[in-house]
């Protein structure tokens, strides 16, 4: 058995395993403890497979990657914030994604951003449609053992597909003949038709996406612009008669016939050597045909780009200091409400807050995230012929940056004038993009230690690990919990508590929003109960261990112990009857 069928064997081995385990672990929601145990099985499978059949894949980078796989995956069982789970989700994949960067004959570590989005695109399409290759080209199924079961394995599977649609017709008819026999099938065969559906898609689709992402991370095959590359060979290339004077003296005398080197009797192809310089033939004259340029995606630069498209010194000076006036116009604007506090904010005539304060802060999110790729790009268009263009981009980079910093420091005092005590609150909406412009400054710091200073081939990797770190961080921050406290810290200083907003949040704000209960008017405490108690009976149903959580076994275990504070306001048991409807059952 040659060892690519092997590895394929193994690889489908492996994605049959993954699909048992994601229909035995993943059926039950809401997700927890299952997301973490099938990602520990995944992550084993490959290394298993990556040390038998890839072993020089196993570099500390990709040990890394797999850490924090399982990291993002834990996190599952920790945190109950629905905006946590899919953050958590997109690191998991972009994980999966940056594995497939050696693929591409470069080290993650000193890969850019565009080598992470082809190793996106790249183990997406290998999971859709590489198990067709798979099946029909790796695996040659004339060499795999066919012993014991495996013998009539095919047979049976072949006479049981053959038979399946004719027992269908025939039993349809039998049941409609007699309402007997209908009555005996269908208690035989008492199952919901949906459930085995369910079973064998969720199965199905798991095993299908893991076989194709392994096969892509394990089997050896050329990446489509490189295999491109590789196939345009010129016509006038012909092979090249590789025989040796000696083979062709024999040859002529007859001592055996001209054949194909391949075909040559292997004692005397062993033996036959060219002395050095011995057996050249004269070139002919004439321009030589070009050979083909090899791919590399480690080398990859503006070059495969018409030069009109890339940049020199005049197009840098007019892009980026066009840019950098237009962002000082409005660091001149905002300088005196950055210093001046919140007196002049406030005293400025024909200015309302709220409107300064909500129109602000996402259009300047915005801009802070448009300028990472416009910088990126710029860098990466300028021509190598063209070293002042390099110091130009430089030193305009360098202020954009500058005055970008003061920019988002505009977007930082919009949101404190939104959620602080004049404002409205915190929210989900308010918090995450304050996170994701931190991540930000971090970033755009790694930037102007790397780009700016000629190692652009490490932004990318600490860019991602940066993410990395601040979303471990957002996680042990709490959002939720923390966008409670702060809301009732506002509240005690006199501003408008939104009880809908803040006890309907995940199980994660349960603990600070039991604390914070006392404090609030009857109405709002009757309110907050009924969505407290609709919480528990929800948790109370999530019995599975497989939906293991502990965010929400803290809630279930903290509402179950204060449930008598249900009934401990005079009237609220009215007030829940008369406005949610709800019977005395219900809200016990």
């Amino acid at each position: 058995m040659i060892e690519r069928t092997k590895s394929g064997l193994e690889i489908l081995k492996v994605a049959v395993g993954i699909g048992i385990l994601a229909d035995i672990l993943l059926r039950a929601t809401p997700w927890g403890l299952n997301v973490f145990l099938f990602n520990v099985a995944f992550a084993a499978g490959m290394l298993v497979l990556l040390r038998r059949r890839a072993p020089e894949q196993l570099t500390g980078q990709t040990i890394a990657l797999f850490g924090g796989l399982i990291f993002f995956a834990s996190m599952f069982a920790w945190r109950d914030s629905m905006e946590l789970r899919l953050a958590d989700s997109a690191a998991i994949l972009s994980i999966l994604s940056v594995l497939f960067v050696p693929k591409m004959n470069i080290a993650a570590k000193v890969a850019g951003v565009f080598h992470y989005g082809v190793a996106f695109l790249w183990s997406s399409l290998n999971s859709m449609f590489a198990p067709v290759v798979l099946l029909s080209s790796d695996i040659d199924w004339k060499f795999v053992p066919r012993e014991g079961w495996r013998k009539h394995a095919f047979s049976a599977f072949r006479g049981v597909a053959i038979v399946t649609p004719l027992l269908f017709i025939f039993g349809a008819l039998f049941m409609a003949a007699d309402a007997a026999f209908e009555g005996l099938v269908q208690r035989v065969f008492n199952f919901d038709p949906t459930t085995i559906f369910t079973h064998f898609l969720l199965f199905g689709l798991f095993a299908w996406l893991s076989a194709g992402y392994l096969r892509g991370l394990l089997i050896k095959t050329a990446m489509p612009i490189e295999a491109f590359v590789n196939m345009q060979t010129p016509a006038s290339v012909t092979p090249k008669d590789d025989k040796s004077p000696v083979d062709r003296v024999r040859a002529e005398s007859g001592e055996y016939p001209v054949t194909l080197p391949n075909d040559r009797f292997v004692v005397d192809h062993l033996n036959s050597s060219d002395p050095p310089n011995c057996g050249s033939e004269p070139e002919a004259e004439g321009p030589k045909p070009d050979k083909p340029k090899k791919w590399n995606w480690a080398k990859i630069d503006n070059s495969v780009i018409p030069s009109a498209l890339r940049l020199g010194t005049v197009e840098v000076c007019i892009i980026l200091g066009l840019m950098n006036l237009l962002f000082l116009s409005f660091v001149l604007v905002q300088v005196p409400y950055l210093f001046g506090g919140m007196e002049l904010v406030q005293n400025t005539p024909d200015f309302k807050l709220a409107e300064y304060a909500r129109r602000g802060f996402g259009e300047l999110v915005v801009v802070s995230a448009l300028v990472l790729p416009v910088l990126l790009a710029g860098h990466w268009l300028i021509r190598r012929d063209a070293p002042f263009a390099s110091k130009l981009f430089r030193v305009l980079a360098g202020i954009q940056i500058v005055l970008l910093f003061v920019i988002m420091a505009s977007a930082v005092q919009r949101l404190v004038l939104l959620t602080g005590n004049l404002g409205y609150g915190l929210t989900t909406i308010r918090l995450y993009p304050m996170i994701f412009m931190i991540w930000l400054g971090v970033v755009f710091v790694w930037f102007g230690a790397t780009v700016l200073r000629g190692a652009r081939q490490h932004f990318a990797w600490g860019a991602l690990w940066s993410a990395f770190l601040i979303l471990g961080a957002t996680h042990v921050l709490n959002p939720d919990a923390f966008i409670v406290r702060t809301n009732i810290a506002l509240m005690q200083q006199g501003r408008e508590f939104d009880m809908n907003y803040n006890f309907r949040l995940s199980a994660d704000a349960v603990p600070d929003a039991l604390a914070a209960l006392p404090q609030l008017s009857l109405d709002d405490q009757c309110s907050a109960k009924v969505n407290l108690h609709i919480l528990y009976r929800q948790l109370g149903q999530t019995r599975d261990l497989r939906s293991l959580n502990v965010s929400r076994k803290i809630a279930w275990y903290e509402l179950n112990q204060n449930d008598a504070i249900f009934h401990q306001v005079e009237g609220c048991q009215a007030w829940v009857q008369e406005n949610l409807k709800l019977d005395d059952e219900s809200t016990k």
